[in-house]
């Protein structure tokens, strides 16, 4: 059996991993700024998440939700205290499509309503709702199509307004990035996002705040749309949630009443993705990651602000989009395979800088040396 060729892969093995730096086979080493997506937010093999992970597997891995399992409390209590939600639920999944499809779901339950606003740009996750609420038609099989999605330019408060006018009673929610990675590190605004609150209350809609990449401290606000300074009803995580094991959730305003059978999981909140999940906390907690984010992001994004080549400079703490000119299309290649510097991309040419929020402040160097140097070709 061959593997569903799907992906377009660098030929590279990567073999070991610490801290912000992978191996490959051959022992080359790499600064990674990519974190396999977002995903690696306390960096590679971190010990106390090794330790926890291998005391958890050595009592139990795994049993349903049909049990008690206390690390699942301990996890909302935490996660309620460092991310000053206290008062939310915690629901606990695999995927970030998933807490999106779960959110999107729990808002139909909540007002029984079909429309869901999203934006120009949105990527939300492949299941099937959440694909659907994604800004990329190719993508979109036809059993996912449907008229329930009303699509709207970004950060474009005339074109809100005017649609909960049109549509106000039948949009169950509103669903946006703080800060759309897929879509080229795009913020939204302050004023739009506080629009969406304002009017999600006028029409008992539902705003879900998808923080699945830029959410787990890595703007240096735990969940990026508290910029705005006010609370959506519903936020989702993923990705940094679990450090690399497959853990996701939503965290649902006091408001929602559940009631048995309403949302379900096989996987989720697991014995050993709580653990993990617990060890990220734990250590953004300890080490007080969000303010080194803030910090270290904030200083990347102010010195290559200063570089003449590059187009613009978007994002907050370690969520950097770096837009180059379209001569420029070869800097993300020639930084992993010249400079051995993993990076992201977002079409048609932003470099996207994800890397653990532990990064310290020489590795964002080296990165500012290399990368000026893959400028000059």
């Amino acid at each position: 059996m061959n593997l569903f060729d799907v992906y377009p892969l660098n030929n590279i093995e990567i073999t070991k991993a610490s801290g912000s730096n992978v191996w490959d086979a051959e022992g080359q080493q790499y600064l990674d700024l990519y974190g396999g997506h977002a995903v690696i937010s306390i960096g590679h093999t971190h010990p106390h998440y090794v330790a926890r992970l291998t005391e958890q597997l050595n009592k139990v891995g795994f049993y349903s939700n049909s049990v008690k399992i206390p690390l699942q409390v301990q996890l909302a209590e935490k996660l309620g205290q460092v991310s000053g939600k206290a008062d939310y639920q915690l629901f606990l999944c695999n995927s970030g499509a998933e807490a999106n499809e779960n959110a999107l779901k729990l808002a139909s339950f909540y007002n029984g309503r079909k429309k869901v606003i999203a934006f120009k740009g949105a990527f939300h996750g492949r299941t099937s709702l959440a694909v659907s609420a994604t800004d990329n038609p190719k993508i979109i099989a036809p059993v996912n199509e449907t008229d329930n999605i009303i699509f709207l330019p970004h950060n474009d408060e005339a074109s809100l307004t005017q649609a909960f006018e049109s549509y106000g009673n039948e949009i169950t929610a509103v669903i946006i990035e703080g800060i759309q990675g897929v879509g080229g590190i795009k913020e939204a605004s302050v004023s739009f996002l506080k629009l969406i609150r304002s009017l999600c209350d006028q029409y008992n809609a539902v705003y879900i705040a998808d923080s699945v990449q830029c959410g787990y401290g890595r703007t240096g606000k735990f969940y990026s749309h508290d910029y705005a300074g006010v609370d959506a009803d519903v936020y989702t995580m993923a990705k940094g949630m679990g450090n690399g094991f497959p853990v996701a959730g939503i965290s649902i305003a006091p408001k929602f009443k559940p009631w048995h059978g309403m949302l379900g999981t096989t996987f989720g909140g697991n014995h050993l993705a709580c653990a993990a999940a617990l060890a990220v906390l734990e250590i953004i907690e300890q080490d007080n990651l969000m303010k080194n984010a803030e910090e270290v992001g904030t200083y990347l994004i102010t010195e290559l602000k200063k570089i003449a080549a590059v187009k613009e400079v978007r994002g907050r703490g370690l969520m950097i989009g770096i837009d180059l000119p379209e001569d420029m299309s070869n800097v993300k290649k020639d930084l992993l395979f010249k400079y051995k510097i993993f990076t992201g991309e977002a079409k048609p040419n932003v470099i996207r800088l994800l890397p653990a929020l532990n990064l310290t402040k020489d590795h964002a160097d080296q990165f500012l040396n290399e990368f000026k140097k893959a400028l000059k070709g």
